[in-house]
């Protein structure tokens, strides 16, 4: 692959997209997409009676409701995810943490985009008050962790970022 151009092609608050001019691998022109997303957060609490907590919405992209890990992305400029988690964690559940343990990253549809979401591990937790954005409808509920790994694999929540979260936490507590 060789990059001759690139162009915005659109972009809003969250996205923006890239449209790129390039030769492709067997020499011959083409155009190639990219969806830029800054990097996002996705968050597994578990509190000491070994529940996590999810958070469930309604997802606009698919036209379903979702439950998920407390997710969100960072803010233009921001490079701490770990900071990023707290607010996301806070935001969405209202929840506080004392601990804190990062677990790594997964890109997500890497043929189409660049979003990379990183994964933490909170416990030692407390309420705080919830402050969802104007476009959120969420709801917190908390679950035995072993259930959440039980939706995972019957397909109760299928976004990809919590069930690699989830399931990193489960191999960990092995």
């Amino acid at each position: 692959w060789k990059t001759l151009s690139s162009r915005i092609a659109y972009e809003n608050p969250w996205i923006r997209v890239r449209e790129d001019r390039v030769v492709r691998p067997d020499g011959g022109p083409g155009l190639y997409g990219v969806v830029e997303i800054r990097p996002s957060v996705g968050v597994v609490a578990l509190n000491d009676r070994e529940e996590i907590v999810l958070v469930g919405q309604w997802r606009y992209s698919v036209d379903r409701y979702l439950w998920e890990i407390p997710r969100g992305g960072s803010n233009k400029g921001e490079t701490d995810m770990l900071a990023v988690a707290k607010r996301e964690l806070a935001e969405e559940a209202g929840v506080l943490a004392n601990s804190w343990q990062q677990l790594g990253a997964a890109e997500v549809c890497v043929g189409v985009s660049d979003d990379v979401q990183s994964f933490f591990l909170a416990t030692g937790l407390s309420p705080t008050q919830v402050q969802h954005d104007a476009e959120e409808d969420i709801t917190a509920a908390w679950h035995p962790f072993e259930e959440a790994v039980a939706m995972v694999m019957d397909g109760r929540i299928t976004e990809v970022c919590s069930v690699a979260a989830i399931l990193k936490v489960a191999w960990l507590r092995k």
